[in-house]
């Protein structure tokens, strides 16, 4: 009779279960494909794992994760006094009968050589594939931190987002070359003495695509984009530089992160010096925060406003933001590519070069909504009409004289004046 017996694992088994996975790793052996709280948190819900006990103590542990068909053995760990008695076939065998009444029909282990349990897997039938790679994407998202983003309205950002921008190829070059590079490639940056950047300003007309950007950057970084609002910041009790200051001590535990705020003129307009004056409270929090901001890596905040000219001094010099960075109207090349992304398959039937030309004050969300309209009144025609003819050029005409351009003559002449006395890249 063995001195050992096998059991489902319980949840007081962790301290131990931490000791024998501590025991079964080989020195320098790599880090593996699953952890042990990755097993742990699965045998506790529902997912197969058996292990092995002496009397009261743990010696060996094996744990499997099912997915439809297919198994993974997350796990093969024994004491290092229990190894070659046959533990890890018997506990092998016992997992697996566990995969298969749950519906496994292929069942996979992913280990290094020579690790705990390969002897047991080869045992038992199971063949070694050689040749084969095994990649791994980390996200900079913790577990830990997934209820403080619910809590913060986190989005995380399709990484193909930025891809999306097409049409605003000059903004894309600055905001790659200035913010997203020395985040990606920080080893090199160093090399080069090229510090990071951890606060810019984006400015320019309503609709040109600055939270477009902010999301298409956090998309590219892979870090959660969080959005303050500063028409929601204050609330009954609480003051708008209260209410940022507990938003930005809250940001302070995540690991990474890229904070938006839109508008930030509200809450960085130009003091008038008086100290009743209410924007002088909520800048000055700022001014104090962004320093402490600042201070720690993997975090990036990107304001935008459409009124550059109406922040405070204090704000826009050097040592706060990084950069300045204009993001205008879109030319005529950038209009067609935006037309191009927005009208989709319908593109092909329609003269681009007559709406780009109709469109000359439009912004890209004047477009946006323009070839939305457009596409829906050749939808209706259609379904009115069931002939099957494609959406014409008159169909987004129609629509680009309906809409009322964002951009005017003022709005184009002040953004020129800006970029001339306020960019800084």
């Amino acid at each position: 009779m063995h001195p050992w017996r096998l059991r489902d694992f319980h949840d007081d088994d962790m301290e131990q279960a931490i000791s024998i996975w501590d025991q079964s790793r080989l020195p320098g052996e790599p880090s593996p494909a699953f952890g042990v709280s990755e097993v742990v948190a699965g045998a506790r819900g529902g997912q197969p794992c058996v292990v092995a006990v002496v009397g009261d103590q743990l010696v060996g542990m094996a744990g499997g994760l099912i997915h439809g068909d297919r198994a993974w053995i997350t796990m093969m760990a024994l004491g290092s006094r229990w190894r070659d008695r046959g533990i890890g076939s018997a506990l092998l065998s016992e997992l697996e009968q566990r995969l298969r009444v749950a519906g496994a029909r292929r069942i996979t282990a992913l280990l290094s050589p020579k690790a705990t349990g390969t002897t047991a897997l080869l045992n038992s039938g199971y063949e070694e594939r050689t040749g084969l790679s095994y990649f791994e994407k980390v996200d900079h998202l913790g577990a830990s931190d997934s209820g403080l983003l619910s809590a913060l309205g986190a989005q995380l950002i399709p990484r193909d987002q930025w891809h999306a921008m097409a049409g605003m190829e000059s903004e894309k070059q600055v905001i790659e070359r200035r913010i997203v590079l020395p985040l990606v490639e920080p080893n090199a940056a160093l090399r080069y003495g090229v510090s990071p950047p951890k606060a810019v300003i984006l400015f320019g007309p309503p609709g040109t695509g600055k939270t477009s950007f902010a999301k298409a950057v956090a998309g590219r970084l892979g870090w959660p984009f969080v959005e303050l609002f500063p028409s929601q910041l204050a609330t009954p009790g609480v003051t708008m530089a209260g209410a940022l200051r507990e938003a930005f001590a809250a940001l302070a535990d995540l690991d990474s992160v890229l904070v938006f705020i839109d508008e930030v003129e509200e809450i960085a307009g130009s003091r008038t010096g008086k100290p009743s004056d209410p924007a002088h409270g909520v800048t000055n929090e700022l001014l104090k925060l962004i320093p402490t901001f600042r201070q720690r890596d993997d975090r990036l905040l990107i304001c935008a406003t459409n009124s550059v000219r109406s922040l405070d001094s204090a704000i826009l010099r050097p040592g706060r933001f990084d950069y300045v960075i204009p993001v205008g109207p879109p030319d005529a090349t950038a209009r067609a590519a935006i037309w191009r992304r927005y009208l989709g398959p319908t593109a092909g039937s329609v003269d681009v070069g007559r709406l780009v030309d109709g469109s000359a004050m439009f912004t890209p969300a004047d477009i946006e909504f323009s070839a939305r309209k457009g596409s829906q009144s050749a939808f209706e025609r259609e379904i009115e009409d069931r002939r099957g003819d494609p959406a014409r050029t008159e169909d987004y005409l129609a629509a680009i004289a309906d809409t009322r351009p964002t951009l005017t003559d003022a709005m184009l002449a002040e953004f020129e004046e800006d970029i001339a006395h306020r960019t800084r890249l």
